[in-house]
């Protein structure tokens, strides 16, 4: 197509609902917010606190940064004034993480870990996890994710003053990979075997369904 040609997508869109971001309550740019922006990656982010206890929490605001610096980053939301989630307090102290991948199989003890367990509770003790051991990080891994990416802090991020709804963006340089064999091939990750899952609004999740393949057009040619 060239910047002659005209067509009329065929759209259900008629009419809108006009929202004042400035004038809604927080809980309902909440709903919006989390209800509209789908499918949502998750974060299967696991740290270690200097007295060696372990953590992990899944985070759905979750995404790749960059290639050159391989850096991902996922946001660590404030539900409640004054309180500090374990997986941020973990990396401000030790500046490093794993971030594991969400897949199907371990889908219900992964959500599991996201009640709110006393500081020092290991919920990867609790939910049957088994820890790995990483290689350049002291955070250990999740070894029945299909895949583990370790990082270390690049750029932590503060966005609002700590409100509820506010959050930290979690920036982390990857600097090993660990890939399940039946998921990877001739560099490439096999999505099929990979079956990883996403989020949804309120306590729907998602897998991957109906693919689709389309290259974008080749205006130089």
């Amino acid at each position: 197509m060239n910047s002659k040609d005209s067509r009329k997508i065929k759209s259900p869109v008629e009419e809108y609902v006009d929202l004042d971001i400035a004038e809604l309550e927080q809980i309902d740019i909440y709903k919006l917010l989390i209800g509209s922006i789908l499918p949502r990656p998750i974060a299967f982010v696991s740290t270690i606190n200097k007295e060696g206890i372990t953590n992990c929490a899944p985070f759905s605001a979750f995404n790749l940064a960059s290639s050159n610096p391989p850096c991902l980053m996922f946001s660590v939301a404030c539900d409640r004034v004054g309180y500090e989630k374990d997986t941020l307090r973990n990396i401000k102290e030790t500046e490093e993480f794993v971030v594991n991948s969400a897949n199907s199989w371990l889908l219900e003890e992964m959500v599991s870990t996201a009640a709110r367990y006393p500081y020092g509770e290991s919920e990867v003790d609790l939910m049957g996890f088994t820890p790995s051991t990483s290689t350049l990080v002291g955070a250990p891994g999740i070894a029945e994710s299909a895949v583990q990416f370790e990082c270390k802090l690049y750029k932590l991020i503060e966005i609002g003053g700590g409100e509820v709804g506010s959050s930290h963006i979690v920036v982390g340089e990857i600097v090993y990979a660990h890939v399940d064999k039946r998921c990877y091939s001739s560099g490439r990750i096999l999505l099929d075997e990979y079956s990883p899952v996403s989020k949804l609004s309120g306590f729907d999740y998602a897998l991957v369904g109906e693919k689709i393949k389309l290259k974008v057009p080749d205006l130089e040619s």
